[in-house]
């Protein structure tokens, strides 16, 4: 197991799902860490069963983002780690989108995760020894395959690739040992699927077969690649996609 003693965490969207998942593995590899969630209660009692503090954040908050960092840094006295997970769906294709839809998944999944790079960035460059975390964005494997019935989410998770690796590639050239990469999941047994299957019966089984492995990620698997990614055991990696996603791009959609 990665060892993240004595480092210090941010992981947003935390109450559910690959947030609360890798809020626990990180705590269990030794880091402290800061959950952040728009759903207070349920984010408050995950971080109060794992001794994780916590603090309610809508990500698409620029301004709030300076806060959080800040709250980070007073707590632990540096910040090693952010995760940038929060994230939502619309479910509405480019033939029923509408703005407000647009441009309220956009400013979660893809502003969200800017902002939080940037403050981030900011607190990890005056780290006590020197200029040194690292960022973990994640995307999804619609940002390579994207969904018809979801453009904005489709759209969003793509420019987090690209973000990601602008980002990963401006913090080496300024000489800072502060990498990002990004955790590409695949179909995994989240609050969000479920809410979906309840909608339309049958579809987690039919996104489950669209891996090889013809089932469902459990989302343990994908914070065990993100604790890695948040570990010292990786220091030439960033700008990086780590797929999670049980072979789904791998194979040919015919087969």
């Amino acid at each position: 197991m990665p060892d993240l003693s004595g480092k210090a965490a941010i992981v947003t969207g935390c109450a559910s799902g690959i947030g609360a998942a890798t809020l626990r593995r990180l705590r269990e590899d030794g880091a402290k860490v800061l959950g952040t969630d728009i759903d207070e209660a349920t984010g408050n009692k995950i971080c109060q069963k794992t001794g994780a503090s916590f603090a309610v954040q809508d990500v698409s908050d620029r301004a709030g983002w300076e806060e959080i960092v800040a709250k980070a840094v007073s707590t632990f006295g540096r910040l090693d780690i952010l995760v940038n997970n929060a994230g939502i769906v619309s479910g509405a294709s480019i033939g029923d989108v509408d703005d407000e839809t647009w441009d309220r998944v956009i400013a979660v999944n893809l502003t969200g995760t800017m902002a939080g790079c940037r403050a981030a960035i900011s607190a990890m460059k005056d780290n006590p020894g020197g200029a040194k975390g690292s960022i973990i964005n994640i995307s999804s494997t619609t940002a390579m395959a994207p969904l018809p019935t979801d453009v904005g989410y489709s759209a969003s998770k793509g420019g987090v690739r690209v973000l990601s690796k602008s980002v990963a590639t401006w913090c080496a050239q300024q000489g800072y040992a502060i990498r990002c990469n990004t955790v590409i999941p695949g179909a995994t047994e989240t609050g969000i699927l479920n809410a979906a299957e309840e909608a339309t019966p049958g579809l987690k089984a039919a996104v489950a077969a669209t891996s090889p492995m013809n089932r469902l990620a459990d989302p343990a698997e994908t914070a065990a690649a993100i604790a890695f990614l948040a570990s010292d055991e990786c220091p030439f990696m960033t700008g990086a996609e780590l797929l999670v996603d049980g072979g789904a791009l791998s194979i040919h959609p015919g087969f």
